[in-house]
């Protein structure tokens, strides 16, 4: 099908600013082509431009621009493109309604109510079961909501209902009601994507009925420039998943990722194959973003991560590279167009990128060259800056007689080389250690116009060995298109147990689906042995919300199997690979059965470069700056090598669409196939001081993130409860830096109690567990786990990992472990201080068993309700730990102990000038508007119990924040230990800042704290303190935010909903609204501050717990009018199904979040109970009751609303 004889094929990957296309000749030869994607004053359609300048090329015959191409000399045409993705980007999609279950307007708004951004204040978000059938669809209130729709000129809907991915009958109801109506448009959740999970399916099918007329249109466009319309030709489109798809069958949802796609597929049918199947790392890397990708085999349903900002930056002694970038215009300094440096002109400067072998495109008239002089002004200016920088700020730290060396321009331009390459390092780690996967043993497949410039440097520093870079690297993602298959893929809900009982009728199910994909095929053209079927089951453990799309590929099936294969030994495999452990006494749920038929039709390269037995010669001789001296760098045209060649770095090898950089220490080889593979050497490791180097401070500060995040990815795969692996209720840290992966910032106050209390004693091999206020805990259920890092030779540890976890249950009064009305610390569950949970090496089950249930012994309490998750997640705290202090020994391996720990000073050291900065710059504008340096506030919790700040600024940089006169300590639970205080400050500190800066101790330095023994922000030992870590940390970030005047308040809460009984409990946080700011809108429905959890997915919770959620929306108005309006809060019903104890532990019932400036306040909260007798009772803001409903049939017993009405305004 791909190889039509005597005609010309095509592959075109339209992309935002070029399209890049590969056309195969009727002779077989090859020939590749880049355009401007836009380019009106020359021609309208830039793919149908690129094949009319092949066929004038190749035949010698004229065809005007301005008629139809005439295509009996096409054979067939590949696709991907951008339209999709720049119509998202760009707001360009069709007006679309979304047409809800009744309840659930607001749903996709809402989404997981997670921030993408802990420190933001300004929040920007991206935007086999039993069922019964409880109400029926309306069809008569549908069809007025549709003709009221189509009144304003909207004819595409979305459709998403509940349940639609195993019930489709309502969504079919309405697609065929709204096609008599006149929509054109009417896109179903159920068909788009007919998976579990509410949430992303109405992402993807809103995307989809906002993007598919956009790419209707254009085909339509793209077909009127060729005679026929394109009826006699082959023409398909690479869709999101690799595969292609016929023309007609194109729709938006599958056509996002379609041009990076087409790319993953390049480089797994060139690399992975030549490269003995070992995996491979995509690395893609343009001029403002880069996106890295993993294949092993088989192409990941979800394989990209996004690296963007290229633009340069020296802020407060730190080297930062983006994240805002350049763009394309003005572009980099170097493009003559006015703009900022990017790490583009940092390889210009260094010699990497020779302009001479630019075309001359560039400048107000876009004829000039490359500009290596405006390149260089912008490095002197800002090498004059960093070196005042430095000898003013580093004077002070300075030994008598030692004296700090200027840097060179080079110095400079190599510094954010390296800090940018170390950037890029840390996705590439997260994509492959996610999954259980050591990086150092992939290749490093690289493309895209910027990549051959870094590759080498990057895979030297994940320690990988091998770099394959294809010939057609620049345009790789058209080439991609031409190897690619074209596939069907269908896909149906199950909800069947893996087991022998139901074998029969996943088989039937498996044969069903497969014989449509391979029907479907055959009428496109393919023979049965042309034709590949793959089957994938999506399974998890029964009652663990993490399923897996597994394929039963080299496990053939048995006696205990389907016929498709063996999938219980296929996913255990996985399963334990991905999260270090299996769940062998729980049975294995199948959610959905995913067949997908592909039709080979990718041609193959038959163009191979010839061998010559001379050696390579240079072009020319250049010379290129590497870390600390310029060497002779030999510098080689691509084309002029042959097979037969190796060239030794440094060298650089230049074609017309990329430059490759080969470093010292590595050897570049031609391959047969004509392209590059370089071995890459260890080469020479500069021999790092512990004085303080400003460079060496970005990357240290990079890696020591990293291993923080790389724990964090750890305890995630390994944990089982919801809490920890769905809701990402955790934080991990690296002692003396809280380096956390920022999830929740209240779990970033690891105190030193546990250094001082258990340091000295501590073995190697031995784990401490503790959760005790007076240690530097927030509440009982966030248990923290702390690991000593030891170095031979050493007695003592060098430093401390740790992980916080939140445990739904550790027993206590209520279910949940989250009482609202408890009075004393032992009735919020079990208690640790400094208890030894491993000692050398061997965890202590029995005791930490005895020990979670030790609440027993209280009146009215109990144990834990919940011992297997609770063991189950400290296993993966513990192997979260380990990780870490492997990380944090690599580490100390490379650099020295003493260079480690000196730059983890120095990294607290940057965070406290980083604040100074900006109590300076706060103080300097207090002292133009007042003559006064002293900011105060004051906010009260609704039992009327004050939180009062005043705040003293000194112009030198520091603070003192003084507490005296808050509200003494309470009865209840509402009592936020000292480290909760202190979390909330740094977390402040942090925001107000506004740079990219780790949390850590450091941000305290230039503050003193004052905290009165006694009070609600600093209780005695045995206070209850449930409630302080999720409701006063809210306020206490208010008051300070009300005194630096830096937004209005937010919801100040976080607004605590547990239900359970003794066998099971379920435990969640509600979002609210966010404060406005003096130039920003709150956000509506999202989580602030000190929590950023996400929420269960409405699909989840109702197949999964005795509930029903019957709205989950947002209150229009509840946020506060203003100049800039307030967040507005959510209604959250509840419905009932068995009995339970529902506990709900509030705040902001009685008191208003206020607004600054004029502001008006937002909304108080409202918790209301439902009752079947029509009765409707407030229960307050802190409450517990037993719901019982009585017969098990009965539909309504009780609502429970938690309507958390916020935010402010602030106006000008």
């Amino acid at each position: 099908m791909a190889e039509t004889k005597g005609k010309f094929d095509f592959a075109i990957d339209r992309g935002g600013t070029f399209t890049d296309v590969f056309a195969r000749l009727p002779d077989g030869r090859e020939k590749v082509l880049k355009l401007l994607s836009h380019d009106s004053q020359n021609y309208r359609d830039a793919p149908t431009e690129g094949i009319r300048r092949v066929l004038e090329e190749e035949t010698g015959e004229s065809f005007a621009r301005d008629q139809p191409l005439d295509t009996s000399q096409i054979g067939w045409i590949r696709m991907g493109t951008t339209v999709a993705t720049n119509a998202l980007l760009e707001r360009q999609g069709e007006r679309t309604a979304l047409l809800v279950t009744r309840g659930f307007r607001d749903l996709l708004h809402i989404g997981t109510q997670a921030r993408p951004a802990l420190f933001d204040l300004y929040v920007s978000i991206p935007t086999g079961e039993s069922l019964e059938v409880w109400q029926e669809l309306d069809l008569q209130r549908v069809e007025q909501d549709l003709r009221r729709v189509q009144s304003k000129g909207i004819s595409s809907i979305a459709v998403l209902l509940l349940h639609s991915y195993t019930w489709a009958a309502h969504e079919k109801a309405v697609v065929s009601l709204a096609k008599r109506l006149g929509f054109t448009q009417v896109s179903l959740s159920s068909e788009v994507m007919p998976m579990v999970r509410a949430v992303p399916r109405g992402y993807t099918v809103c995307a989809d009925a906002y993007l598919t007329p956009k790419i209707h249109l254009y085909l339509t466009e793209f077909s009127e420039g060729f005679k026929g319309g394109l009826k006699d030709v082959d023409v398909l489109f690479m869709q999101s998943d690799g595969g292609l798809t016929p023309m007609e069958q194109f729709c938006g949802s599958r056509a996002v990722l379609s041009g990076p796609a087409g790319g993953v597929v390049g480089y797994a049918v060139t690399c992975y194959g030549f490269m003995e199947k070992k995996p491979v790392i995509g690395f893609d890397m343009g001029g403002t973003s880069t996106d890295v990708s993993r294949y092993a085999g088989q192409y990941e349903h979800v394989f990209e991560a996004t690296i963007s900002g290229s633009r340069l930056f020296f802020r407060s002694g730190m080297f930062v590279v983006g994240p805002e970038s350049a763009g394309a215009h003005p572009g980099p300094a170097c493009y003559r167009k006015g703009g900022p440096l990017t790490f583009t002109d940092a390889n210009l400067a260094l010699g990497r990128l020779l302009p001479s072998f630019f075309p001359k495109i560039f400048g107000p008239g876009e004829n000039e060259p490359l500009s290596t002089e405006e390149t260089m002004k912008h490095f002197r200016t800002l090498t004059i800056e960093i070196n005042q920088y430095l000898s003013t700020n580093q004077s002070s730290s300075s030994s008598a007689g030692e004296h700090h060396s200027e840097m060179s321009v080079e110095d400079v331009a190599m510094g954010f080389i390296n800090v940018a390459n170390e950037a890029m390092c840390r996705p590439i780690r997260a994509l492959t250690q996610a999954k259980g996967h050591d990086t150092s043993e992939h290749v490093l497949a690289c493309f895209g116009g910027a990549g051959g410039q870094h590759a080498c440097a990057i895979a030297r520093a994940l320690g990988m060995k091998t770099v394959f870079i294809h010939k057609y690297s620049g345009v790789l993602s058209a080439y991609g298109l031409a190897l690619a298959d074209v596939v069907e893929e269908v896909q149906e809900p199950c909800s069947l147990k893996y087991e022998a009982g139901s074998f029969s009728d996943l088989d039937s199910r498996i044969k069903q689906l497969s014989q449509r994909c391979d029907q479907i095929l055959c009428k496109r053209g393919f023979s049965s042995s042309q034709i590949n079927i793959e089957v994938f089951l999506h399974l998890r453990y029964e009652g663990t919300d993490c399923a897996l799309m597994i394929t039963a590929a080299g496990h053939p099936s048995n006696a205990h199997s389907c016929m498709s294969g063996d999938f219980r030994t296929a996913f255990t495999k996985r399963y334990l690979k991905e999260f270090g452990f299996t769940i062998t006494d729980r049975p294995i749920m199948v959610d959905d059965i995913r067949v997908r038929g592909s039709g080979k039709s990718g041609i193959r390269s038959k163009v191979q470069p010839k061998a010559e037995q001379k050696s390579p010669s240079p072009i020319k001789m250049t010379q290129c700056y590497f870390e600390d001296r310029y060497l002779d760098t030999s510098v080689y045209l691509w084309e002029n090598l042959s097979c037969d060649h190796s060239i030794q770095g440094p060298a650089i090898i230049i074609d017309k669409n990329s430059t490759i950089l080969v470093e010292p220490a590595c050897v570049a080889h031609l391959t047969e196939d004509g392209d590059v593979c370089i071995d890459v050497g260890t080469g020479t490791q500069c021999v790092l001081g512990t004085e303080l180097n400003a460079i060496q401070l970005s990357i240290f500060s990079h890696r020591f993130m990293s291993i923080a995040e790389q724990m964090g990815r750890v305890l995630q795969r390994t944990s089982i409860s919801t809490n920890i692996k769905e809701r990402l209720d955790f934080s991990c840290a690296v002692f003396g830096l809280y380096s956390s992966s920022a999830h929740i910032p209240c779990t970033g106050s690891f105190d030193v109690f546990q250094i001082k209390a258990a340091g000295g004693s501590m073995q190697e091999g031995d784990v401490i567990l503790s959760n005790h206020p007076c240690a530097g805990g927030s509440h009982l259920p966030d248990l923290t786990v702390i690991t000593p890092v030891f170095r031979d030779g050493m007695r003592v540890p060098v430093f401390f990992v740790a992980s916080r976890g939140h445990h739904a249950d550790i027993g206590g009064i209520t279910p949940g472990s989250m009482p609202p009305h408890s009075t004393c610390l032992q009735q919020e569950g079990a208690v640790f201080t400094s208890f030894k949970l491993v000692t050398g090496g061997g965890i202590s089950m029995v005791s930490v068993t005895e020990a979670l249930m030790t609440p027993a012994q209280y009146p009215g309490c109990s144990g834990t309700r919940n011992l297997r998750d609770n063991l189950s997640d400290l296993r993966a705290q513990v192997a979260a730990n380990q990780r870490g202090c492997q990380l944090v020994g690599e580490l100390i391996a490379s650099y020295g102990l003493e260079v480690v720990q000196a730059y983890m000073g120095y990294i607290q050291s940057n965070a406290e000038l980083a604040v100074r900065d900006m109590l300076k710059d706060f103080a300097r504008r207090r002292r133009q508007e007042t003559s006064s340096l002293e900011v105060e506030a004051e906010d009260q919790m609704d039992d009327g119990t004050r939180i009062r700040l005043k705040v003293q600024i000194d112009e030198q940089g520091s603070a003192v924040f003084d507490f005296t006169g808050t509200g003494t300590e309470v009865w209840g639970n509402c009592n936020a230990p000292r480290a909760i205080t202190l979390s909330a400050l740094i977390y402040c500190l942090r925001c107000m800042v506004g740079q990219d800066i780790p949390l850590n101790q450091g941000c305290l330095a230039p503050v003193k704290v004052i905290i009165p023994p006694g009070s609600i922000l600093q209780p005695s030992q045995n206070a209850a303190v449930v409630g302080g870590n999720v409701l006063t940390s809210q306020r206490v970030v208010d008051v300070i935010f009300k005194a630096f005047q830096v937004c209005a308040a937010s919801q100040g809460c976080m607004n605590n909903i547990s239900f359970g009984s003794e066998k099971s409990g379920y435990y969640e946080t509600v979002a609210g609204g966010a404060g406005a700011g003096p130039t920003w809108n709150g956000r509506s429905g999202v989580h602030t501050h000190m929590t950023n959890t996400r929420i269960t997915d409405p699909e989840i919770l109702e197949s999964r717990y005795p509930v029903i959620l019957e709205q989950f929306s947002l209150l229009p108005g509840s946020g506060g009018a203003g100049l800039y309006r307030g967040g507005d809060g959510v209604i959250r019903k509840l419905r009932f199904r068995s009995p339970v104890v529902l506990s709900v532990l509030t705040e902001r019932r009685s008191t208003q979040p206020y607004g600054l400036h004029g502001g008006k306040n937002g909304a108080p909260g409202l918790n209301l109970l439902h009752k079947t007798d029509g009765r409707v009772l407030n229960l307050g803001a802190k409450n517990t009751i037993s719901l019982d409903p009585g017969v098990r049939q009965t539909v309504c017993f009780c609502i429970l609303v938690n309507t958390f009405k916020s935010i402010l305004a602030f106006l000008k």
